[in-house]
């Protein structure tokens, strides 16, 4: 039995995206490092500034060009809206309702928000081995991070649970708003470039005025700029491949594994140790996006297909023709 291009297009996009979480999941033990008198928000600002600043660099002639494209121009304004918000939102849900809590509301809910999302924007319907993997995902994630926490009070404060919900919402809807501008003729480096370099401006004032503490020793400065070219600039130019034949909430549910990630580095180099449900919660995410990653998804189309003959790459079509005249 021959597997259909769209399916296998759909299955290589899963392969960056997968890469991408592994990168992402170093970003606590590497934080680890950081003396305790660098806040959460001086690091998230601080990483988002350079790896934004790295990503726009590097493709700032195309970048320019989606951003003067004004057929795409709502989905990169609410991707920026996105990416701004999430780093604020996720260290703050950690600060106030701690790091279990604070991760598995924010985590988990963003592939439920971006199935919404994708609903609202495009009357799509989630597959029901999509809502079965996340299922089962969120469900690992939950024992995880609690096994994880097991020894320690994690906080409940509402405002903070809200906070999650807000980095949840906010990674799906830059997920959602990336896919659609690559679906608008642009490629994945210009999308993250003007994305992210946008982003990086946006946060400036952030790290001007809690970055001092990341200057006070080369240490610091290490961690700082491994976090800035690993899990940001490198990572989201995969992510940003995957996302031109993956969909926002398949995305979403894959990058779940970035908990296990974290889990497993935190036992091996931090020396944290995992219960026995921890380690349940680790089988089951492993099940999970395995699944997502090698079963086929018979809703996911390609991105060829998409743009070619959904009413989002026609009407994006015509509208180019119109307002891209500037480009390359």
């Amino acid at each position: 039995m021959v597997t259909p291009p769209r399916t296998v297009a759909s299955r290589l996009g899963v392969a960056p995206i997968f890469l991408a979480a592994l990168l992402w999941g170093t970003t606590g033990t590497a934080a680890h490092f950081l003396p305790g008198s660098v806040s959460p928000l001086a690091t998230g600002a601080a990483t988002m500034v350079v790896g934004g600043a790295l990503l726009f660099t590097l493709s700032a002639r195309s970048a320019r060009a989606t951003l003067r494209d004004c057929s795409v121009r709502r989905w990169v304004l609410a991707g920026v809206a996105g990416i701004v918000v999430y780093p604020l939102a996720f260290y703050s849900a950690i600060n106030l309702a701690g790091v279990a809590v604070g991760t598995v509301v924010s985590l988990g809910s963003a592939p439920v928000f971006a199935a919404g999302i994708e609903f609202l924007a495009e009357r799509r319907a989630v597959t029901r081995l999509w809502a079965l993997c996340t299922l089962v995902a969120l469900l690992g994630t939950i024992l995880l991070i609690n096994g994880r926490q097991s020894d320690q009070a994690a906080g409940s404060a509402p405002l903070g649970v809200l906070l999650g919900l807000l980095a949840g919402l906010s990674y799906a809807l830059y997920t959602h708003a990336s896919h659609r501008v690559i679906a608008g003729g642009h490629s994945s480096r210009a999308t993250m470039g003007a994305l992210f370099g946008v982003g990086a401006l946006c946060l400036v004032p952030v790290l001007a005025a809690t970055g001092a503490p990341l200057l006070q020793s080369t240490g610091s400065l290490s961690v700082t700029a491994y976090l800035a070219i690993g899990p940001m600039f490198v990572a989201y130019l995969l992510f940003g491949r995957g996302l031109r034949t993956v969909r926002g909430s398949t995305a979403t549910s894959i990058t779940l594994v970035e908990p296990l990630v974290a889990t497993l580095l935190a036992v091996l180099i931090v020396g944290e140790r995992l219960p026995p449900s921890g380690w349940a919660g680790l089988g089951l995410l492993l099940v999970a996006v395995t699944a997502l990653a090698v079963l086929r998804d018979p809703g996911q189309p390609s991105s060829g297909e998409r743009t070619a003959s959904s009413p989002v790459g026609l009407r994006g079509a015509r509208l180019t023709r119109r307002c891209k005249s500037n480009h390359p």
